[in-house]
């Protein structure tokens, strides 16, 4: 695979390692962003985002020669898309992202070259994306439609990312992926690249089924970490340990309850079932209503803490945690900022010390509030009234409890 040349569109959460990754394997491989500094700052060898062992892969990649990163396009191989997709208003997606992605790689196309995308999408949404592409360049066509006219071939392909934020290093490698071409030619290229680096196995499929697939994932989860946060709020109505609940229900050898919490966040789960939803709106119930569960979920919380604050008269609370998840940066769709942002809008004559220990600035989200404060987690607690806990980051996990001493601890992950 050395003559091989992949253009990885897109060096986020998910870009970024899996670039690297592919580079450390033995591809050629550049990668593309819109963020200026940002791949100014990639070049360096500077990480731009909490993800453990990417610091060192980056390293290796660059000192190879095998990987670069630009703000320019250029020609490849094939063409790997990993940008956002969120939904609209009405929970479809917006294809703005991959829109533009397809516009600035069509003008490099010559034949022959490979487009997958790997950004998490309903089904049908690689099929837009090439319909994009190819009129842009209406001298190409793709593989598997009539070509009379023998113009150059494009492929196309779906191959979703399933890797949790925190392990991406580990799981880019060991985790099972879906290669879902459109021709069965697509697949078989898109399958030659990852087998470069992916140890698991490779599972064969058409594009609008692996699209689907990923979906099915993250609305799975979705609906079972739904159970366990409708369980916190009977629980908490009938002076039940939630935790202790599930802890003992889970010794049924064939339950296996999962853990609530203050919502659900990140770009997958908390994103992916509206996907299905908006796409078959009467058959999908379940997943809708188990999207309102865990999107409810914060507001409870916040109800939380306004009664505690009336109740008590306090007039500083220390929010723990803005992340989506436990020991990463990564603030897409957090339950816990959205948590932090109304808390100080309704909150107003009160303190907010943000604690988060894994930026070094408050998120764009909290800045202009005059009553909002970031610290570190000893002064927040040392200084506060009310302490709220919404994510378990190791900095909490790991402090001694007694600074809690004399504090009203709200705790949405049954650390404390």
């Amino acid at each position: 695979m050395s003559n091989l040349h992949v253009a990885f569109v897109g060096l986020g959460y998910i870009g970024l390692p899996t670039a690297v990754v592919l580079a450390n394997s033995g591809v050629n491989v550049t990668g593309i962003d819109v963020n200026a500094a940002n791949v100014e700052r990639i070049n360096r060898g500077e990480v731009t985002i909490v993800e453990p062992g990417l610091q060192e892969e980056l390293t290796q990649a660059l000192e190879s020669g095998r990987f670069r990163a630009t703000t320019e396009q250029v020609h490849a191989n094939a063409y790997i898309i990993a940008v956002p997709t969120p939904f609209t208003d009405t929970h479809d997606v917006d294809m703005k992202f991959i829109y533009s992605a397809a516009e600035s790689i069509a003008p490099q196309l010559e034949g022959d070259e490979l487009v997958v995308l790997e950004s998490t999408s309903p089904p049908q949404t690689t099929a837009k994306m090439a319909k994009r592409l190819l009129e842009l360049r209406p001298d190409l066509t793709a593989d598997g439609t009539e070509n009379p006219n023998n113009k150059p071939v494009i492929y196309f392909a779906h191959c979703p990312e399933r890797i949790l934020p925190g392990y991406a290093m580990k799981e880019l490698r060991t985790n099972d992926r879906i290669i879902g071409g459109q021709t069965p030619e697509a697949t078989r290229r898109a399958t030659e690249i990852y087998s470069t680096f992916c140890d698991g196995e490779l599972l064969a499929t058409n594009d609008v089924t692996a699209e689907m697939a990923k979906l099915t994932e993250n609305s799975f989860r979705d609906v079972n970490i739904a159970f366990a946060n409708e369980l916190s709020l009977i629980c908490d109505k009938l002076g039940i340990d939630v935790w202790e609940l599930i802890e003992l229900a889970n010794h049924h050898p064939r339950v296996n309850i999962l853990q609530p919490g203050p919502g659900v966040g990140g770009h997958c789960i908390a994103v992916d079932p509206w996907f299905i939803v908006a796409a078959d709106p009467e058959n999908s119930k379940l997943i809708h209503t188990a999207r309102n569960v865990n999107d409810g979920k914060p507001t409870w919380v916040i109800d939380k803490v306004k009664k505690v604050v009336t109740d008590t008269n306090a007039s500083k609370i220390a929010v723990l945690g803005l992340a989506f998840k436990a020991d990463i940066d990564d603030l897409r769709e957090s339950p816990a900022l959205s948590i932090a942002v109304d808390l100080a809008e309704e909150l107003e004559d009160k303190t907010i010390f943000a604690v988060e220990p894994n930026v070094s600035e408050l998120p764009k989200r909290l800045k202009g509030f005059e009553n909002v404060e970031l610290r570190d987690y000893q002064a927040a607690i040392a200084a506060a009234d009310v302490v709220l806990l919404l994510v378990d980051h190791k900095e909490f996990r790991s402090m001694d409890t007694a600074v809690l001493d004399g504090k009203t601890v709200i705790d949405t992950k049954g650390l404390f």
